[in-house]
């Protein structure tokens, strides 16, 4: 995060109090992670691969035929580590209230719900804001910007590129959305929660200890 962030109190703040919510969550409180996933491409190869044989590695078409983009909103319980995701049309606020309600609805009475998400802004529109006030049973924390890997929502969306999209054939926008609900179908039956183990106060405590750096000089573009 060198070029993009500072590396100031605020940053270690906000990554700290992520941590210790994975690390020690409150008691009655269903944690959730909150993100989307926009510009996911169908796209099929314009011819079909070849199957590995001996003595020679799978062969696979390079050129491809866009069939255009999804978008999706998922939500992880990162004490069970079960997902809920679903296509949207649009990513805009009155999108993401409907999710909220949703997880409000499935979630039992008793509970209190605490969001992981980042800074976007269908997170921290005034009508999201609003919303979130006249449902207190919501807390929120919020990861530091260009942070996003403290999401743990992200874990599960990089498993899903490197699993189904990165390798996978679509011939339609319904097929990469029907074969992603099934990847996450067999993401809660088979997956386990993941275990996070990452401590930003022990870490911000090892930056502080280092040596002063030298300034780092970008040269100007010629």
């Amino acid at each position: 995060g060198w070029l993009n962030r500072d590396d100031d109190d605020t940053f270690w703040l906000r990554a700290g109090q992520v941590c210790r919510l994975y690390l020690d969550p409150p008691p009655g409180t269903v944690r959730i992670s909150v993100d989307e996933k926009t510009g996911i491409q169908a796209r099929s190869r314009k011819h079909p691969g070849l199957p590995a044989r001996p003595g020679r590695d799978a062969r696979r078409e390079f050129e491809y035929i866009r069939h255009g983009t999804i978008s999706i909103l998922a939500a992880m319980n990162v004490t069970t580590g079960e997902v809920i995701a679903g296509r949207i049309s649009r990513n805009d606020p009155v999108t993401f209230i409907r999710f909220l309600a949703m997880l409000d609805q499935m979630t039992p009475p008793h509970l209190r719900i605490h969001l992981i998400m980042d800074n976007g802004s269908s997170h921290t529109s005034r009508a999201t804001r609003a919303w979130l006030a006249a449902h207190p049973r919501f807390q929120v924390t919020c990861t530091p910007k260009h942070a996003s890997w403290l999401n743990m929502i992200g874990q599960w969306s990089g498993t899903l590129t490197r699993r189904l999209l990165r390798r996978g054939d679509f011939a339609s926008r319904d097929e990469l959305e029907a074969k992603i609900i099934a990847f996450t179908i067999r993401h809660n039956k088979k997956d386990r929660p993941y275990r996070w183990s990452y401590d930003a106060d022990a870490d911000h405590a090892r930056y502080l200890e280092r040596p002063a750096q030298p300034p780092t000089v970008i040269p100007e573009a010629a």
